[in-house]
């Protein structure tokens, strides 16, 4: 009974890469979110005063939780080859999967030291790192991230011509509208602020060009902004179409 329930407790921590979600990591995730949503609501102070109360041991409970996950995962990761014996263990705390479930406990832990109001603050807004075990937890998640990583090489050349686009910009404006609005494109610094607000397409209309030369060229850097905000979505899109493949 005891090798069964371990058997399976292994199985649903540790599933296989053509699994689907287990029920054991679907209720995690639904735990993970509500301690998210959970912290987010206890930064408002009405919510604070209102169910002050409640939260301190719903948190507490969460904590004792992912403590027990952490921990079965640490004495049942030699289900898997990779992570069988000493040198195995050492190797799955040392995994990114097993140091993020220890940055979601750990602010728990160290609270109980540290007076300084500050400082816990900070520590109880490293809670939200929870968040990132979604990605681990859930398969598209995970492919997402890993078309993500897959398309880095693309993504920095893409990022290359965002930044070649952006000086380009400045450059221009700079000498477009420089004597006219030397406040704001005075120098290639100061017109690098409108070039990232329109290359970036925010465009917060702090900045803009008044001469008719100004604004034809400020069209021409929005119609390329277009193509530079495009890019690195389809490169990404591509790519994690191929990874479901």
């Amino acid at each position: 009974m005891i090798r069964e329930t371990k058997t399976y407790l292994a199985r649903s921590l540790f599933p296989r890469e053509n699994e689907t979600a287990t029920l054991l990591e679907r209720l995690l995730s639904i735990i993970i979110l509500f301690s998210v949503l959970l912290m987010t609501l206890n930064t408002e102070p009405a919510f604070q005063q209102q169910f002050a109360a409640w939260v301190e041991p719903i948190e507490f409970v969460i904590f004792l939780i992912f403590s027990v996950e952490y921990i079965l995962r640490i004495l049942l990761c030699g289900h898997l080859k990779t992570y069988r014996g000493v040198r195995g263990k050492i190797k799955h705390l040392l995994s990114p999967a097993a140091i993020t479930d220890l940055l979601a406990i750990l602010p728990n832990l160290i609270v109980f030291f540290f007076e300084n109001l500050v400082f816990l603050r900070v520590l109880r807004l490293l809670r939200m790192l929870r968040i990132i075990r979604l990605v681990r937890n859930n398969r598209p998640l995970r492919l997402f991230a890993e078309a993500i990583i897959s398309s880095w090489p693309q993504l920095a050349a893409s990022l290359v011509v965002t930044f070649f686009i952006l000086f380009s910009s400045a450059i221009l404006l700079f000498f477009v509208e420089g004597k006219v609005q030397p406040d704001a494109f005075g120098s290639i610094p100061r017109a690098m602020w409108w070039a990232m607000a329109t290359v970036t397409t925010v465009g917060y209309g702090d900045v803009y060009p008044i001469t008719a030369l100004g604004k034809i060229c400020g069209g021409i850097v929005a119609l390329l902004s277009i193509g530079v905000v495009a890019l690195p979505a389809g490169i990404i899109a591509a790519n994690f179409s191929q990874k479901i493949k």
